[in-house]
């Protein structure tokens, strides 16, 4: 399975960095993960900024299944999150676009766009912390997928 992380800004706290390392190298042995991240346009009004972030975000993801996390989104347990990539992969899909936006959150446009809407919760995260949740979920996914014992 490929997937790939598209994400506004990048991490800026050596401890999320730390972190998101260690997710990449677990998991290295399930999927092959690319994380793209792609620069904040701070200088515009947030209206406009969103739309220049989603021509971006929408530019990266061309090819596979599009998931966006937004809190309007369907919320799952993580054994449905398992379930879904499962399901995604029997029905020869393979590559899997995980799009997170900006702290003004994602455009019109990349919604519309989207295959699957996801939330994680009703709160609000800072997406920076936020790309890390993904990646334990992707983690734990595959160790559920794998029937190998996860940590609840």
């Amino acid at each position: 399975m490929n997937i790939k992380v598209i994400c506004v800004g990048g991490l800026k706290e050596p401890f999320l960095r730390d972190a998101q390392k260690e997710y990449q190298k677990r998991l290295s042995a399930s999927c092959s993960l690319e994380i793209v991240e792609l620069g904040a346009k701070n200088d515009l009004p947030a209206d406009r900024q969103l739309i220049e972030e989603g021509k971006k975000i929408l530019e990266k993801a061309k090819n596979g299944y599009n998931i966006v996390l937004c809190i309007e989104g369907k919320e799952m347990t993580s054994e449905a999150f398992a379930q879904k990539v499962a399901e995604l992969s029997a029905n020869g899909i393979n590559a899997l676009n995980f799009m997170i936006g900006s702290s003004y959150g994602l455009s019109d446009e990349v919604k519309a766009a989207a295959d699957l809407k996801l939330s994680f919760s009703q709160m609000t995260f800072p997406h920076q912390l936020f790309r890390i949740m993904l990646l334990e979920q992707l983690y734990r996914a595959f160790d559920i997928l794998g029937a190998r014992k996860y940590d609840k």
